[in-house]
Protein backbone atom coordinates (compact mmCIF):
# COMPACT_ATOMS: atom_id res chain seq x y z
CA UNK A 1 0.00 0.00 0.00
CA UNK A 2 1.36 3.42 -0.97
CA UNK A 3 2.21 5.66 1.95
CA UNK A 4 0.06 8.79 2.20
CA UNK A 5 1.91 12.00 2.96
CA UNK A 6 0.47 15.43 3.67
CA UNK A 7 1.51 17.79 0.91
CA UNK A 8 1.21 21.55 0.64
CA UNK A 9 -0.80 22.09 -2.55
CA UNK A 10 -1.35 25.83 -2.24
CA UNK A 11 -0.19 28.83 -0.24
CA UNK A 12 -1.24 32.45 0.17
CA UNK A 13 -0.43 35.38 2.43
CA UNK A 14 -1.85 38.73 3.45
CA UNK A 15 -0.51 41.81 5.20
CA UNK A 16 -2.56 44.95 5.96
CA UNK A 17 -2.18 48.11 3.89
CA UNK A 18 -0.98 50.41 6.67
CA UNK A 19 2.80 50.52 7.08
CA UNK A 20 4.78 51.48 10.18
CA UNK A 21 8.37 52.35 9.25
CA UNK A 22 11.40 52.70 11.49
CA UNK A 23 11.19 56.45 10.97
CA UNK A 24 7.59 56.37 12.21
CA UNK A 25 8.66 54.52 15.36
CA UNK A 26 11.44 57.03 15.98
CA UNK A 27 8.70 59.63 16.47
CA UNK A 28 7.04 57.47 19.15
CA UNK A 29 9.94 56.05 21.19
CA UNK A 30 13.66 56.71 21.65
CA UNK A 31 15.00 54.75 18.69
CA UNK A 32 16.24 55.24 15.14
CA UNK A 33 16.44 53.44 11.84
CA UNK A 34 20.09 52.39 12.21
CA UNK A 35 19.55 50.99 15.71
CA UNK A 36 16.59 48.87 14.57
CA UNK A 37 18.17 47.63 11.35
CA UNK A 38 21.49 46.68 12.95
CA UNK A 39 19.85 44.68 15.73
CA UNK A 40 16.92 43.09 13.90
CA UNK A 41 17.14 43.60 10.14
CA UNK A 42 13.66 45.17 10.13
CA UNK A 43 12.86 48.23 8.01
CA UNK A 44 9.07 48.35 8.29
CA UNK A 45 6.06 46.35 9.42
CA UNK A 46 2.36 46.29 8.47
CA UNK A 47 -0.35 47.17 11.00
CA UNK A 48 -4.01 46.18 10.92
CA UNK A 49 -6.11 49.27 11.57
CA UNK A 50 -9.88 49.67 11.67
CA UNK A 51 -12.54 49.22 14.29
CA UNK A 52 -13.59 45.65 14.95
CA UNK A 53 -10.85 44.05 12.84
CA UNK A 54 -8.93 41.10 14.27
CA UNK A 55 -6.67 38.20 13.40
CA UNK A 56 -9.46 36.32 11.64
CA UNK A 57 -9.92 39.14 9.14
CA UNK A 58 -6.33 38.84 7.92
CA UNK A 59 -6.60 35.06 7.79
CA UNK A 60 -9.77 35.31 5.71
CA UNK A 61 -8.02 37.56 3.18
CA UNK A 62 -5.24 34.98 2.80
CA UNK A 63 -7.68 32.07 2.54
CA UNK A 64 -9.77 33.80 -0.11
CA UNK A 65 -6.61 34.24 -2.19
CA UNK A 66 -5.78 30.56 -1.69
CA UNK A 67 -9.25 29.42 -2.74
CA UNK A 68 -9.05 31.52 -5.88
CA UNK A 69 -5.57 30.25 -6.79
CA UNK A 70 -6.34 26.59 -6.19
CA UNK A 71 -9.97 26.50 -7.31
CA UNK A 72 -10.99 25.16 -3.92
CA UNK A 73 -14.60 25.27 -2.76
CA UNK A 74 -14.92 26.29 0.91
CA UNK A 75 -17.34 23.43 1.54
CA UNK A 76 -14.61 20.94 0.56
CA UNK A 77 -12.50 21.88 3.59
CA UNK A 78 -12.51 19.22 6.34
CA UNK A 79 -10.49 20.99 9.03
CA UNK A 80 -9.05 24.43 9.82
CA UNK A 81 -6.20 24.86 12.31
CA UNK A 82 -5.13 28.38 13.21
CA UNK A 83 -1.81 29.01 14.91
CA UNK A 84 -2.10 32.30 16.79
CA UNK A 85 -1.43 34.07 20.09
CA UNK A 86 -3.78 36.95 19.27
CA UNK A 87 -7.11 35.19 18.96
CA UNK A 88 -10.13 37.33 18.17
CA UNK A 89 -11.67 36.28 21.48
CA UNK A 90 -10.77 33.99 24.39
CA UNK A 91 -13.56 31.91 22.90
CA UNK A 92 -14.78 30.96 20.38
CA UNK A 93 -11.56 30.04 18.65
CA UNK A 94 -10.30 32.19 15.81
CA UNK A 95 -10.39 29.11 13.55
CA UNK A 96 -14.08 28.79 14.36
CA UNK A 97 -14.67 32.41 13.34
CA UNK A 98 -12.61 31.91 10.18
CA UNK A 99 -14.61 28.87 9.14
CA UNK A 100 -17.81 30.91 9.37
CA UNK A 101 -16.39 33.89 7.49
CA UNK A 102 -15.03 31.83 4.57
CA UNK A 103 -18.05 29.53 4.33
CA UNK A 104 -16.27 26.31 5.36
CA UNK A 105 -19.56 24.80 6.52
CA UNK A 106 -18.32 21.22 6.64
CA UNK A 107 -15.10 21.88 8.55
CA UNK A 108 -14.36 21.54 12.22
CA UNK A 109 -11.71 23.86 13.60
CA UNK A 110 -9.48 24.81 16.48
CA UNK A 111 -6.67 27.19 17.48
CA UNK A 112 -3.16 26.16 18.45
CA UNK A 113 -1.04 28.43 20.65
CA UNK A 114 2.70 27.92 20.36
CA UNK A 115 3.72 31.57 19.89
CA UNK A 116 6.18 32.00 17.01
CA UNK A 117 6.31 28.22 16.51
CA UNK A 118 2.54 28.20 16.03
CA UNK A 119 2.61 27.55 12.30
CA UNK A 120 4.98 24.58 12.35
CA UNK A 121 3.16 23.07 15.34
CA UNK A 122 -0.14 23.51 13.44
CA UNK A 123 1.32 22.18 10.19
CA UNK A 124 2.60 19.03 11.88
CA UNK A 125 -0.74 18.55 13.63
CA UNK A 126 -2.70 19.05 10.42
CA UNK A 127 -0.49 16.57 8.61
CA UNK A 128 -1.52 13.79 11.00
CA UNK A 129 -5.16 14.12 9.94
CA UNK A 130 -4.21 13.81 6.26
CA UNK A 131 -1.89 10.85 6.87
CA UNK A 132 -4.66 8.83 8.51
CA UNK A 133 -6.53 8.91 5.21
CA UNK A 134 -9.64 10.29 6.91
CA UNK A 135 -9.32 13.90 5.71
CA UNK A 136 -8.60 15.23 2.23
CA UNK A 137 -8.33 19.00 2.63
CA UNK A 138 -6.93 20.76 5.70
CA UNK A 139 -6.23 24.49 5.98
CA UNK A 140 -3.32 25.46 8.23
CA UNK A 141 -3.25 29.14 9.12
CA UNK A 142 -0.55 31.17 10.84
CA UNK A 143 -1.83 34.64 11.75
CA UNK A 144 -1.28 37.29 14.38
CA UNK A 145 -2.35 40.86 15.04
CA UNK A 146 0.65 41.61 17.23
CA UNK A 147 -0.14 45.32 17.27
CA UNK A 148 -3.01 44.45 19.64
CA UNK A 149 -0.61 43.26 22.38
CA UNK A 150 2.50 45.39 21.74
CA UNK A 151 3.37 48.28 24.03
CA UNK A 152 4.33 51.17 21.77
CA UNK A 153 6.13 52.88 24.64
CA UNK A 154 8.53 49.93 24.99
CA UNK A 155 11.25 50.28 22.37
CA UNK A 156 12.62 46.78 23.05
CA UNK A 157 9.46 45.12 21.71
CA UNK A 158 7.54 47.62 19.59
CA UNK A 159 10.23 47.67 16.89
CA UNK A 160 10.04 43.92 16.37
CA UNK A 161 6.45 42.99 15.64
CA UNK A 162 4.03 43.44 12.77
CA UNK A 163 0.67 42.04 11.70
CA UNK A 164 0.08 39.43 9.01
CA UNK A 165 -1.35 36.06 8.02
CA UNK A 166 -0.51 33.10 5.83
CA UNK A 167 -2.24 29.85 4.97
CA UNK A 168 -1.44 26.55 3.28
CA UNK A 169 -3.71 23.85 1.94
CA UNK A 170 -2.75 20.29 2.88
CA UNK A 171 -3.88 17.39 0.71
CA UNK A 172 -2.88 13.71 0.42
CA UNK A 173 0.10 12.83 -1.75
CA UNK A 174 1.23 9.39 -2.87
CA UNK A 175 4.22 10.42 -5.00
CA UNK A 176 6.65 10.82 -2.10
CA UNK A 177 6.35 14.59 -1.88
CA UNK A 178 4.94 16.36 1.15
CA UNK A 179 5.90 16.48 4.82
CA UNK A 180 8.68 13.98 5.51
CA UNK A 181 9.59 14.55 9.14
CA UNK A 182 9.34 16.97 12.06
CA UNK A 183 11.02 17.60 15.40
CA UNK A 184 9.05 19.75 17.85
CA UNK A 185 10.20 20.78 21.32
CA UNK A 186 9.20 22.98 24.22
CA UNK A 187 10.45 24.22 27.59
CA UNK A 188 7.94 26.05 29.75
CA UNK A 189 10.69 27.40 31.99
CA UNK A 190 11.32 29.96 29.27
CA UNK A 191 8.04 31.70 30.00
CA UNK A 192 9.71 34.05 32.47
CA UNK A 193 11.68 35.59 29.60
CA UNK A 194 8.89 35.96 27.03
CA UNK A 195 5.28 36.18 28.15
CA UNK A 196 2.00 38.09 28.13
CA UNK A 197 1.58 38.27 31.88
CA UNK A 198 -2.02 39.50 32.27
CA UNK A 199 -5.20 38.35 30.59
CA UNK A 200 -5.23 34.68 31.49
CA UNK A 201 -6.62 32.76 34.47
CA UNK A 202 -3.51 33.39 36.60
CA UNK A 203 -3.81 37.16 36.27
CA UNK A 204 -7.20 38.18 34.84
CA UNK A 205 -7.41 41.67 33.43
CA UNK A 206 -8.06 44.43 35.93
CA UNK A 207 -7.82 48.20 35.77
CA UNK A 208 -4.65 47.99 37.87
CA UNK A 209 -2.72 45.51 35.77
CA UNK A 210 -3.76 47.27 32.58
CA UNK A 211 -2.37 50.51 34.04
CA UNK A 212 0.79 48.55 34.86
CA UNK A 213 0.89 47.48 31.17
CA UNK A 214 0.97 43.77 32.08
CA UNK A 215 -1.37 42.87 29.22
CA UNK A 216 1.35 43.61 26.68
CA UNK A 217 4.18 41.39 25.44
CA UNK A 218 7.07 41.22 27.91
CA UNK A 219 10.46 40.10 26.65
CA UNK A 220 13.96 39.88 28.09
CA UNK A 221 15.97 40.27 24.93
CA UNK A 222 19.28 38.58 25.75
CA UNK A 223 18.00 35.28 27.21
CA UNK A 224 15.49 34.95 24.38
CA UNK A 225 18.11 35.73 21.72
CA UNK A 226 20.56 33.22 23.18
CA UNK A 227 17.95 30.46 23.43
CA UNK A 228 16.65 31.16 19.93
CA UNK A 229 20.08 31.08 18.31
CA UNK A 230 20.99 27.82 20.02
CA UNK A 231 17.72 25.93 19.67
CA UNK A 232 16.73 26.98 16.15
CA UNK A 233 20.18 26.09 14.84
CA UNK A 234 20.35 22.83 16.79
CA UNK A 235 16.95 21.52 15.76
CA UNK A 236 17.53 22.46 12.11
CA UNK A 237 20.84 20.61 12.07
CA UNK A 238 19.23 17.69 13.92
CA UNK A 239 16.46 17.17 11.36
CA UNK A 240 19.02 17.30 8.53
CA UNK A 241 21.21 14.69 10.22
CA UNK A 242 18.21 12.49 11.02
CA UNK A 243 17.21 12.46 7.34
CA UNK A 244 20.71 12.18 5.86
CA UNK A 245 20.73 15.68 4.39
CA UNK A 246 23.70 17.96 3.81
CA UNK A 247 23.67 21.66 3.00
CA UNK A 248 23.93 20.73 -0.68
CA UNK A 249 20.74 18.65 -0.45
CA UNK A 250 18.61 21.42 1.06
CA UNK A 251 17.08 23.78 -1.49
CA UNK A 252 15.51 26.21 0.95
CA UNK A 253 15.51 27.17 4.62
CA UNK A 254 12.27 28.87 5.65
CA UNK A 255 13.12 30.37 9.05
CA UNK A 256 10.86 32.18 11.46
CA UNK A 257 11.48 35.90 10.89
CA UNK A 258 12.32 37.10 14.40
CA UNK A 259 15.80 38.52 13.98
CA UNK A 260 18.25 38.53 11.06
CA UNK A 261 21.14 37.46 13.28
CA UNK A 262 19.23 34.38 14.47
CA UNK A 263 18.41 33.48 10.86
CA UNK A 264 22.06 33.87 9.81
CA UNK A 265 23.28 31.70 12.69
CA UNK A 266 20.81 28.95 11.77
CA UNK A 267 21.82 29.00 8.10
CA UNK A 268 25.52 28.79 9.00
CA UNK A 269 24.91 25.81 11.27
CA UNK A 270 23.08 24.06 8.42
CA UNK A 271 25.86 24.82 5.95
CA UNK A 272 23.62 26.89 3.69
CA UNK A 273 24.53 29.86 1.52
CA UNK A 274 22.41 33.00 1.83
CA UNK A 275 20.81 32.30 -1.57
CA UNK A 276 18.99 29.35 -0.03
CA UNK A 277 17.43 31.30 2.85
CA UNK A 278 14.04 32.98 2.63
CA UNK A 279 14.18 36.40 4.30
CA UNK A 280 11.43 39.01 4.28
CA UNK A 281 11.82 40.33 7.84
CA UNK A 282 12.86 43.72 6.45
CA UNK A 283 9.36 44.18 4.97
CA UNK A 284 7.09 42.63 7.58
CA UNK A 285 8.96 42.38 10.89
CA UNK A 286 8.01 39.48 13.16
CA UNK A 287 4.41 38.49 12.46
CA UNK A 288 4.72 35.59 14.97
CA UNK A 289 2.77 32.61 13.56
CA UNK A 290 2.49 34.37 10.20
CA UNK A 291 6.16 34.54 9.23
CA UNK A 292 6.75 31.10 7.69
CA UNK A 293 3.63 30.91 5.50
CA UNK A 294 4.26 34.52 4.40
CA UNK A 295 7.73 33.46 3.27
CA UNK A 296 6.33 30.48 1.37
CA UNK A 297 3.81 32.78 -0.29
CA UNK A 298 6.48 35.31 -1.29
CA UNK A 299 8.78 32.62 -2.72
CA UNK A 300 6.10 30.33 -4.20
CA UNK A 301 7.03 31.13 -7.81
CA UNK A 302 10.64 30.02 -7.18
CA UNK A 303 9.77 26.67 -5.62
CA UNK A 304 10.05 23.50 -7.71
CA UNK A 305 8.39 20.14 -7.25
CA UNK A 306 10.61 17.90 -5.15
CA UNK A 307 12.59 20.76 -3.53
CA UNK A 308 13.92 19.84 -0.10
CA UNK A 309 12.71 22.50 2.33
CA UNK A 310 13.38 22.96 6.05
CA UNK A 311 10.99 25.09 8.11
CA UNK A 312 12.44 26.24 11.43
CA UNK A 313 11.06 28.35 14.28
CA UNK A 314 11.54 29.43 17.88
CA UNK A 315 8.92 31.10 20.05
CA UNK A 316 7.77 32.15 23.48
CA UNK A 317 7.16 29.48 26.04
CA UNK A 318 9.76 28.40 24.94
CA UNK A 319 8.68 26.45 21.85
CA UNK A 320 10.79 25.46 18.87
CA UNK A 321 11.10 22.93 16.09
CA UNK A 322 11.81 22.08 12.48
CA UNK A 323 9.85 20.45 9.66
CA UNK A 324 11.35 18.74 6.61
CA UNK A 325 9.18 18.62 3.51
CA UNK A 326 9.42 18.03 -0.21
CA UNK A 327 7.58 20.64 -2.25
CA UNK A 328 4.66 19.05 -4.07
CA UNK A 329 4.04 21.32 -7.08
Amino acid sequence: MTEIKAAITGVAGYVPEDVLTNADLAKIVDTNDEWIRSRTGIEKRHILKGEGLGTSDMAVKAIEKLFQKTGTNPEEIDLIICGTVTSDYNFPSTANVISDKVGAKNAWSFDLNAACSGFIYSLTTGAQFIETGKYKKVLVVGADKMSSIVDYTDRTTCVIFGDGAGVVLLEPSEDGNGIQDSILKSDGAGRKHLIQRAGGSVLPLTKENIEDRLHYVYQEGQPVFKAAVTNMADVSAEIMEKNGLTGDDVNWLVPHQANLRIIDATARRMGLTSEKVMINIQRYGNTTAGTIPLCLSDWESQLKKGDNIILSAFGGGFTWGAVYLKWAY
